[in-house]
């Protein structure tokens, strides 16, 4: 296929911004009901799925994600979201770890995210399950979590009365303690649409079934509908939905970059890309002199590159899946805000579409402070803007927030 459009890094940047809410809020923002939106704006699962989910392994971070990307929210209503109404999910996402997804489009991440092939067990051989173990907890995990949530030590009661003791055997290490064998598939379980987040019981987690009719189920041969009869992809379903969309979030991309987002094998990546370019429902586009692909006739990019300050929490969407991560990163912000080429370790701070410094936040009760640590000389304007993000992410956090400019000294992940 030939190259049909020029993209420069300005214009993808400009393009990825305007659609993650970055070059101008969402808002006012409404919640959205299993019937829809309860008022007018743009409903809350919107936002999140124009970001293609929000990490969430920190729930702080998810609701500064998503609250900055509007005008109006705080992190009351994201909650209301997720545990009252219900249109956001919090489960197992990309990588295997936790996101907030839109609960209508659990459907579409079930069908894409049991596609992805496993790679290798990381684990000894005595400790591995196999896969007919995985499909038994798992289906076991779906009817033990029916109309209930159960915490971590009451669901491994659960499983290992419908699997047998093998699945509580205490094997894994992890965190200076011991799991159970059952959690090596734990996220599958969430990918699978068999398990998804509960409220906390006090300080514990629970889990519960999704409310969402339509998802996987108890299948975990790891394709729901992503394969054919005879084994071969089915990317005109789901799964070639999904990479439109993520297109639409994050293109001009590569398979590889697709790969790296989703934790997923490098050549299984390509085989997906080049049956939906076969097929007429991806394109390919130069990308900074590099073949990359955009959705079908999606190649609409503004002339203007992008403006403006942001401050990005820990595995902000943006900063995990926008590449190439040394445009994003570059100059000094590739050694400050990465930790070992990894992104999402440090917020961030975003200067006209590109890494230019970090934060950090420290809150004692209803006060909070804002370090930030600037790596470029930031105009009279940036400055501004950087002190109305800095009282947004407070709005957020439901904090009164005091700006610090100065060095940021908490490592990664602090």
């Amino acid at each position: 296929m030939t190259t049909t459009s020029m993209i420069t890094w300005d214009a993808a940047s400009a393009r990825r911004a305007e659609r993650q809410f970055l070059t101008g809020p969402a808002g006012p923002v409404a919640p959205a009901g299993p019937a829809g939106p309860t008022g007018s704006g743009t409903p809350v699962a919107e936002v999140v799925g124009a970001m293609m989910g929000a990490h969430a392994q920190v729930l702080s971070a998810a609701e500064v994600s998503v609250g900055v990307r509007t005008s109006t929210l705080t992190r009351a209503d994201i909650r209301a979201a997720l545990w009252d109404e219900r249109s956001l999910i919090k489960t197992y996402g990309p990588r295997g770890t936790v996101h907030l997804l839109p609960a209508r489009e659990l459907p579409l991440w079930s069908a894409a995210l049991t596609a992805v092939p496993s790679g290798p067990s990381p684990f000894p051989p005595d400790v591995r399950l196999s896969e007919e173990q995985a499909a038994q907890i798992v289906s076991a995990i779906g009817e033990a979590l029916e109309d209930t949530s159960l915490t971590l030590d009451e669901l491994t009661e659960e499983i290992v009365a419908r699997t047998g003791p093998w699945a509580g055997d205490r094997v894994m290490p992890a965190f200076q303690d011991m799991w159970p064998r059952w959690r090596q598939v734990l996220h599958r379980a969430g990918w699978a649409g068999t398990l998804c987040f509960g409220p906390n019981r006090g300080r514990k987690a629970t889990y519960t079934r999704p409310p969402v009719a339509g998802v996987a189920g108890g299948g975990t041969d790891g394709m729901n509908g992503a394969l054919g009869t005879d084994g071969a992809l089915k990317t005109n379903g789901a799964l070639g939905t999904f990479v439109r969309r993520y297109l639409a979030a994050y293109g001009p991309a590569t398979p590889q970059h697709f790969a790296k987002w989703l934790a997923a094998p490098t050549g299984w990546a390509g085989t997906v890309f080049r049956e939906l370019a076969a097929a007429g429902d991806i394109e390919e586009v130069d990308f900074e002199g590099a073949r990359a692909w955009v959705a079908a006739g999606d190649t609409e990019f503004p002339d203007d590159p992008p403006r403006g300050v942001r401050l990005l929490p820990y595995f902000d969407a943006y900063v995990i899946a926008a590449q190439p991560r040394e445009r994003l990163f570059p100059g000094a912000a590739y050694e400050r805000a990465l930790a070992g080429g990894q992104a999402g370790n440090y917020p961030v701070l975003l200067v006209d579409g590109v890494v230019a410094g970090v934060w950090h936040q420290r809150r004692q009760g209803r006060r909070a402070t804002v370090t930030v640590e600037p790596l470029v000389r930031l105009t009279a304007r940036q400055e501004r803007e950087l002190g109305e993000q800095v009282e947004r992410v407070g709005e957020v956090l439901e904090a009164r927030v005091e700006l610090a400019v100065g060095e940021v000294r908490v490592g990664p992940h602090a």
